[in-house]
């Protein structure tokens, strides 16, 4: 018998959804949009998990955090 194990989902909209609100920490949506050069309703559905990311959006909230696309995922 074939036993195959499983991986287990990633779910990248979700880790960066939770990263990105651990890390906007007390600013407020508006703040932190306008600090990164997005919307506040983009950031509200990136925080959501309800959207995906452009490179060019992920680029400009990592330079505001100040750290790696890397740590938006773990």
């Amino acid at each position: 018998m074939l036993h195959i194990q499983a991986r287990s989902h990633v779910n990248l909209p979700e880790k960066l959804a939770r990263n990105l609100r651990a890390r906007r920490g007390q600013q407020t949506q508006d703040v932190f949009a306008r600090k990164s050069g997005i919307s506040r309703a983009t950031l509200t559905r990136l925080e959501s998990a309800s959207q995906n990311t452009t490179l060019k959006t992920l680029d400009q909230i990592t330079k505001s955090l100040r750290c790696d696309e890397g740590n938006l995922f773990k």
